[in-house]
């Protein structure tokens, strides 16, 4: 195998475990983004590494929602009307990928590309000194209602076609697993296999930090093209310059449409906006990362307070933030966790809003460009960046390297697409 030379566009998760993973097979990188490690949507998200979460946004029926996101702004999922004419291509697609028979394609695909989450990041947090951010300590849904549970029994079948283990948990057995939550919670299950950290920003940061260590460098730089000589790379363009590479992954989550566009594949790219509300110094926090499932949030418990995160709002990457949807989490938060404070000081409370890269089929897109077999994507995972990181890093390096890959990426292919298109 040749060493190389590889420019990774991006230093969130993806870009930070895809450097590491490049170094284990002896290739030389350099990390390329305009904003330091981990400051994108690395920084503010759930932190969780779960292997479970494999059930698409679109599930079967889910055009009976569509009314509701257009008229509800603070709904789980809504959609700004000023945004609305550019995502309605999107949404169109959305929507057709919610058949039971693409669906269970789909779960299929997303489990070879989590499972392995916690023993991969778990290795790589290791090698970069920062396994005490890593916990394996398991993830628990809880619901308010029967009926709110019975309306997920679909996504909880594919889990369990897919070899996701489950305890379920009646009314009491929640309440003795976490006398924390509400008594009003009806029902919960727990998965044991799943994992977190407990500081997501710091953990990629340690992670560029290590690559650094073995040789790698970090550009802070905007990368504005890819140069080819033919099909071969010559280097990324950059706001300070070229840099040399022998072969470029595009990690840069939300903002890779454009670099994927000049390489030829126009991917159906958009951006979820996801908020979260921290608190600092909470009086109670729930015993493992907790989703609300009915609410569609999850409560995790971190080094710099309780994180309350989750939502989704389709409007792109340049309208204002809504910051409604992050204070409308603190109401939620004191009915998951009836111990919360009734009031606090703003001091104590900050609150955030990052970008998503989502596909409508929920699937990343990994996968080599249309334009030159040297350029290389991992991106567009949504929801399960954090969780689908390492896997892709993994997929990435394997297939620069010349070695099978160890699972089947033609679900996540860059020109599904295009097909797609020419078939209509």
């Amino acid at each position: 195998m040749n060493s190389r030379h590889v420019a990774i566009v991006g230093a969130g998760v993806v870009g930070a475990c895809t450097a590491l993973m490049l170094q284990r097979y002896g290739h030389a990188v350099t990390i390329i983004d305009p904003n330091p490690p981990g400051e994108g949507a690395s920084y503010g998200n759930a932190g969780c590494f779960n292997g479970s979460s494999i059930v698409p946004m679109a599930m079967p029926g889910i055009w009976k929602d569509v009314p509701r996101w257009l008229v509800d702004p603070m709904g789980p999922l809504s959609v700004r009307w000023s945004y609305l004419p550019k995502i309605a291509p999107w949404l169109v697609r959305f929507l057709q990928s919610g058949t039971p028979k693409k669906v269970a394609a789909q779960a299929a695909a997303l489990r070879g590309l989590l499972e392995p989450t916690v023993e991969l990041m778990t290795s790589l947090a290791k090698e970069a000194g920062a396994d005490d951010l890593v916990r394996h300590e398991g993830h628990v849904y809880v619901y308010r209602s029967e009926e709110g549970f019975r309306k997920d029994q679909g996504g909880w079948a594919l889990r369990q076609a897919n070899g996701v283990k489950l305890q379920m948990l009646d009314q009491a057995a929640l309440r003795d697993f976490d006398p924390a939550l509400s008594p009003n919670f009806v029902r919960g299950v727990f998965i044991e296999e799943n994992g977190h950290t407990t500081n997501p920003s710091k953990l990629v940061k340690r992670l560029v930090e290590q690559a650094v260590r073995n040789g790698g460098s970090f550009l802070q730089a905007s990368a504005t093209c890819i140069v080819l000589d033919g099909d071969n790379v010559r280097a990324v363009q950059t706001s300070s310059g070229e840099v040399a590479a022998d072969c470029v992954v595009i990690a840069a989550g939300a903002h890779s449409k454009m670099l994927a566009e000049q390489m030829g594949d126009r991917v159906m790219l958009d951006t979820e906006r996801g908020y979260h509300l921290m608190i600092r110094d909470p009086e109670v926090k729930p015993r493992v990362p907790t989703t609300e499932a009915e609410g569609k949030f999850v409560v995790n418990a971190m080094e710099e307070g309780l994180r309350f995160a989750g939502t989704v709002e389709l409007g792109g990457l340049d309208l204002p933030p809504d910051w409604r949807r992050a204070r409308m989490l603190l109401d939620q938060a004191r009915l998951m966790l009836p111990g919360l404070s009734a009031t606090y000081p703003e001091e104590r409370l900050t609150q955030w809003m990052g970008f998503r890269p989502s596909l409508p089929d929920s699937l990343p897109v990994i996968g080599r460009s249309s334009r030159s077999p040297g350029v290389l994507y991992g991106f567009g995972h949504g929801h399960v960046g954090m969780t689908g990181a390492p896997m892709t890093a993994k997929l990435l390096a394997s297939s620069i390297s010349g070695e099978n890959l160890a699972v089947d990426i033609s679900a996540f292919s860059p020109q599904r697409f295009q097909t797609n298109r020419a078939a209509a």
